[in-house]
């Protein structure tokens, strides 16, 4: 009897620690998976995009509709409102005696601090409640108010923003929320149907529909890492940060900005390409930022008269005009009046080139550049540092 005794309690340990065991797994499982969803999202792949566009083409039918393709995209394509405190500029008779008589302390109504208030669009992209928006919509913001499709409000927190680019990651904390296909924009060609979806001048959700006027825009002067996607898709005040859809309803766009004389569409519109934005998105919920490569000098394109007085067979490659003091450059040699010829084996067109070369090299490798410095070819290796951020004033 003692030994079944015995037996029964060691059994019964057995189970407690296999029933802990059990439950601890789960736990660890369930906020595993919980962690690893955050970078899923509903993306076809770019085989599968290929081959819609193939099936289609095969089929030699013009679609007379998008209006399943709308009805899938609309869903996830939010308004938002955001509100923001604007300082009004002291009176220089604040603090003196007679005017405080006459008014207290209490300022005037024309020099309080006044509320101001702007609209614009963003993407559910997952479940989760992840939104995609522009950062130029919620920059300064201090409250984020989200307007769903179906009626739903929510206050949105900033999860993170890249205004070298002007995106920016929000979250929403709701069950049941709709979510977007991400497309494919690398697959896009000139000619394509695409749909924008946005709250223009605060009317409530629209569509608009144009075509890919133009892939890889840049030398806009919009951001400092530009590559857009150009459409005759009429986007107007409210539609930043809103879906530019396929013809599939699938996102491969981010709305961002018009070029107008008069403040309205005049058919030039420009969006960030969804592979661009979703790289960024997976940057800043991982990591809280943005890694970009940095060398800490200031460029200058090479012009034909500088090409000239520097001896070069052609105006391509970039100046050093200057170097920070103790930064990566500095450390790895380099000088002003240096001309840059090439990085990582790359020969270097101009200056956004150069800056787009040395960004992609994460921060701590080394890179090699190819130099020119008083007739002479030499090279240089140097080990990049995370880049400042700087933003671009819209």
């Amino acid at each position: 009897m003692p030994e079944n005794n015995a037996l029964m309690s060691n059994l019964k340990t057995v189970g407690k620690f296999t029933l802990i065991g059990a439950a601890l797994a789960f736990v660890l499982a369930y906020f595993a998976g919980e962690k690893t969803d955050l970078a899923q999202f509903n993306e076809i792949s770019k085989e599968d995009a290929k081959e819609l566009i193939k099936e289609h083409a095969n089929e030699g039918m013009q679609t007379v509709s998008y209006s399943a393709s709308v009805k899938n995209a609309a869903p996830a394509v939010v308004n938002i409102y955001t509100t923001k405190t604007a300082p009004k500029i002291s009176s220089p008779f604040r603090d003196d005696p007679v005017f405080k008589r006459f008014f207290g302390d209490e300022p005037p109504e024309g020099q309080r601090d006044k509320l101001e208030n702007s609209l614009g669009s963003g993407v559910i992209i997952s479940s989760q409640g992840y939104l995609l928006t522009n950062n130029h919509v919620i920059q300064g913001a201090d409250e984020i108010q989200i307007a769903l499709q179906d009626g739903r409000n929510t206050q949105a927190t900033v999860v993170g923003t890249d205004p070298e680019s002007d995106v920016a990651v929000l979250k929403i904390e709701l069950h049941d929320l709709p979510s977007i296909t991400l497309g494919q924009s690398d697959v896009l060609e000139v000619g394509d149907v695409v749909l924008a979806i946005g709250n223009p001048f605060g009317v409530g959700q629209t569509v608009t529909m144009g075509i890919v006027s133009a892939t890889g825009r840049d030398r806009l002067g919009l951001t400092t890492f530009e590559n857009f996607i150009q459409t005759d898709a009429a986007i107007n005040p409210g539609n930043s940060g809103g879906a530019l859809i396929n013809a599939y309803g699938h996102l491969v766009g981010i709305n961002t900005a018009i070029f107008t004389r008069s403040g309205g569409s005049q058919g030039i519109g420009f969006a960030i390409p969804i592979t661009t934005a979703k790289d960024i998105t997976e940057q800043i919920i991982e990591k809280g930022h943005v890694s970009r490569g940095w060398i800490g000098i200031e460029i200058q394109d090479v012009s034909p008269a500088l090409a000239e007085s520097f001896n070069l067979e052609q105006a391509k490659g970039v100046i050093v005009a200057g170097v920070l003091r103790q930064g990566p450059a500095d450390k790895a040699g380099m000088k002003p009046g240096d001309v840059i010829l090439s990085i990582q084996g790359t020969e270097i067109e101009d200056g956004r080139h150069a800056v787009k070369l040395i960004s992609k090299s994460p921060p701590g490798s080394s890179i090699e550049i190819s130099t020119l410095r008083n007739g002479k070819k030499m090279k240089v290796s140097t080990i990049t540092e995370q880049r400042p951020i700087i933003e671009k004033k819209r």
